[in-house]
Parts: structure tokens; sequence; C-alpha cells
């Protein structure tokens, strides 16, 4: 993974493994927080939330234009930091 490769390259005195580690941990509890409905907000990066989709009763399949139900689900979404929107459209 790049990310692992660039960790590493900053910090050598850390092994690939405990930087592996402490990444999958990061995500993992990431990913609980997320299931759980909390809003994680990581300064000057952005946040991930729920995003709760209401039923359609009455959507249509663009393909075949059959009136179909769309069950209410809930989505992640991200929304980056005024940071980081910054440093991404300086570029």
């Amino acid at each position: 993974m790049q990310i692992l490769r660039e960790l590493k390259a900053k910090h050598p005195l850390f092994s690939k493994n405990q930087i592996e580690t402490l990444l999958d941990q990061f995500l993992e509890i990431l990913e609980e927080n997320i299931i759980k409905g909390n809003k994680i907000e990581i300064r000057s990066f952005g946040t991930f939330f729920i995003k709760k989709i209401k039923e359609k009763k009455s959507a249509k399949n663009p393909k075949t234009g059959e009136l179909i139900y769309v069950p209410k689900k809930n989505k992640v979404r991200f929304k980056s930091s005024k940071k980081l929107n910054i440093l991404i459209n300086e570029k």
C-alpha cells in the first residue's frame, strides 16, 4: 500500500508490521463508530457521517423505464474540511 510505504519512509524507527497494525486498528475503530452512527471528525481532513436515504416507492429503472421500489438505507458520506478543500484546489 502506498500509505504504508510513505509512513515507513517518514518514520523509519517503526517496523512495517507496527505501522500496518496501527493503520488497521485506526480503520477498524473508524468503521465501528460509523456503524454505531457516530459522526467522525478528523481535524484538517474532514468528517465521516451516516446519511439516511428515504425509501422511494416509485423510482424508475433507467434501462427499462420500469417502476421499481427502492427501500430505505444508510450511506456513508464524507465532507472534506475547508483546509483540505483549499489544498486540493491550489494545484
